[in-house]
């Protein structure tokens, strides 16, 4: 292990290289984010494409072993068949993708309110930030679904700032990984 840290520490510029190329990406997402949007856009569709594909293969390849293969087969072939209709028609899916991620993020806040209440009950401290936030999401993901422009400014932005994000990590990292080199 030591000495594939060493290798590491001696290669920091990789890091380097690869810090700066994901702020630059995210600074052109933010640059321009009606080509970021159709780029997020076709990478939901081929996403829902090759997730119905993997399903499918899982399903075929463990239906000896699997209890229920039927339904993710069945689950396999609507996420392809979704899959094929959203890369068919880029502008459905530009139109789509705002309203899914408003679904996922309302279901996904809706079960952190109900999991906050539980921890309340189980009087585990600070439950109510957890409600708090909850709502927060709940808010938003309405907020997303009753206006999709919105919606995907927001993909946009959250997009650029993740790109930004692993860029200064990488930077960090590699200026720690030079520092580490020379101790060597």
């Amino acid at each position: 292990m030591e000495s594939q840290i060493k290798a590491i520490a001696r290669s920091w510029y990789v890091e380097l290289i690869l810090g700066l190329l994901f702020i630059v990406v995210g600074i052109w997402v933010f640059m321009t984010p009606v080509s970021s949007y159709v780029a997020l856009s076709f990478f939901f569709a081929a996403a829902f494409l090759v997730t119905g594909i993997m399903e499918i293969s899982f399903a075929v390849s463990g239906r000896k072993y699997t209890v229920g293969w039927g339904w993710s087969l069945a689950a396999g072939i609507v996420d392809t068949l979704v899959g094929l209709l959203l890369v068919a028609t880029p502008a459905f899916t530009m139109l789509v993708l705002p309203f899914y991620i408003g679904f996922a993020i309302l279901f996904r806040s809706s079960l952190a309110i109900g999991l906050s209440i539980e921890l309340g009950r189980l009087k585990v401290p600070d439950w109510g930030w957890l409600l708090f936030i909850g709502i927060v999401g709940i808010v938003l993901a309405f907020i997303m679904i009753w206006n999709p422009v919105f919606a995907g400014l927001t993909i946009v932005i959250y997009t650029a700032m993740a790109f930004v994000s692993m860029g200064i990590f990488e930077l960090y990292l590699s200026f720690r990984l030079k520092k580490f080199n020379k101790e060597l």
